[in-house]
């Protein structure tokens, strides 16, 4: 261990966060969770037994830096997030099939059930995720179930401890009907994707209604249940991007100097369009927030005059886009999927309204250890520039421009089985 590393390890905080592992040329080999980081990060370094994989990872460390989170489940979400980013080779070396798990809810059935996989089908189902660490998400399910509750088993009609103890809707006992317990769901879902002012909102409004109607047992269940969420605010968040740290993310001080930017980009939204020869053209706008995607944000868009123009099809989005700036919210940085053409396509748009954008070209080297092609505005033209991959905000910038892509993608898949079956 250098000496710098030596000094650096004494300054860890006890608190909850994420840890990243680098190599002697800065690359980010291993991204962990800790729900106390000076224990958990300290603890590589100290003469214990460790697994062959963990002794290589160890021996390979040269730095590490860290963000802390508000919670460990705060931790739990981030690590996602940055092992998506970064692909460490450790993290992919370490992992088997059982590492990654992913809420699923098929809220298609009849009586939907909460349950946990570390394999998604394509069965229609709605899944989350994958989150890395399957006892944080069991335990957060756990805390959730009493506010919003489930069936984590096929519906069967029999009652249970669990109806006994409210963590089922009770649909068993003539308490609930399928369809309110499908409205819960919704709400349970909104909460997972970050959407908890409006799910409060909502339950308010819920509850008024109950007092009008002189249902005031039911109105004093959502009185509790508000009281309880309330409780909950600094216990549990699901990807709630306010409570991140933006300061010690290397990415967004990266971009906000390559760009000359007043501030670090806090809201950076990607843009792809997805088509067969014309048909089917769809567009996606995904959004990060501090530098970690903010799914409740997403937008997708069906093109109104379906072509094979890629240009004429990304004006029209970022154009209606555009008009949403006050109820969407307005982005510090635009990534375009896309080089020269795509740019000068909605530069006009963009500069009217004095947003920074960018372009990541792909064409080219498409091998792991590539570089990657920026394209940036520059006096009034455009300059390439070729990046390692290496570099933290070329990360950034790739996981946000595949997210777009891969959001369009599925939309257009979708529209296409649909014009299928017509």
């Amino acid at each position: 261990m250098n000496q710098n590393l030596k000094d650096k390890l004494k300054t860890l905080p006890a608190k909850s966060g994420v840890y990243f592992h680098k190599n002697a040329s800065g690359e980010v080999i291993y991204v962990g969770k800790a729900a106390n980081l000076k224990h958990r990060v300290r603890n590589y370094f100290q003469k214990v037994h460790h697994d062959a994989k963990t002794e290589a990872l160890i021996s390979e460390i040269h730095d590490t830096d860290w963000r802390t989170t508000e919670t460990e489940l705060d931790a739990l979400f981030l690590e996602s997030e940055m092992i998506k980013r970064y692909r460490p080779k450790f993290n992919i070396l370490m992992m088997d099939d059982k590492s990654a798990s992913f809420v699923r809810i098929d809220m298609k059935s009849v009586v939907p059930f909460v349950s946990l996989t570390h394999t998604p089908l394509d069965d229609k189902a709605e899944y989350f995720g994958p989150y890395y660490g399957a006892s944080a998400i069991k335990n957060a399910l756990n805390i959730l179930r009493k506010i919003f509750p489930f069936y984590d088993k096929p519906y069967n009609g029999k009652k249970t401890l669990n109806t006994d103890i409210g963590l089922t809707p009770a649909i068993e006992i003539g308490k609930a009907t399928p369809q309110e317990y499908k409205k819960s769901l919704r709400n349970l879902i909104n909460f997972i994707n970050g959407k908890k002012a409006a799910v409060v909102k909502k339950m308010i409004k819920e509850m008024q209604d109950y007092v009008k109607s002189q249902e005031f047992e039911k109105a004093a269940t959502v009185r509790n249940k508000l009281f309880y969420i309330n409780a909950l605010q600094t216990q549990i968040v699901f990807g709630n991007d306010e409570f991140l740290d933006i300061s010690s993310d290397e990415a967004l001080k990266e971009l906000q100097d390559l760009l000359n930017l007043p501030n670090p980009p806090r809201r950076i939204e990607g843009y792809d369009i997805s088509h067969q020869s014309g048909a089917n053209v769809v567009a996606s706008m995904v959004v990060f927030k501090n530098g970690i995607a903010s799914r409740k944000d997403y937008r997708k868009f069906k093109i109104k005059n379906q072509k094979n123009d890629d240009y004429a099809n990304l004006r029209e989005v970022i154009m209606r886009r555009l008009k949403h700036v006050k109820d969407w919210g307005r982005p510090d940085l635009v990534v375009i999927d896309g080089g020269q053409g795509q740019l000068r396509a909605v530069e006009d748009l963009l500069n009217a309204e004095k947003i920074p954008y960018l372009g990541r070209n792909k064409s080219g080297n498409h091998s792991k250890n590539a570089n990657t092609q920026i394209i940036l505005p520059k006096n009034g033209g455009y300059t390439s520039l070729i990046i390692s991959n290496h570099k933290h905000f070329v990360k950034l910038i790739t996981r946000i421009d595949e997210e777009a892509h891969r959001f369009a993608v599925n939309y257009h898949t979708l529209l296409k089985r649909k014009s299928m079956l017509q």
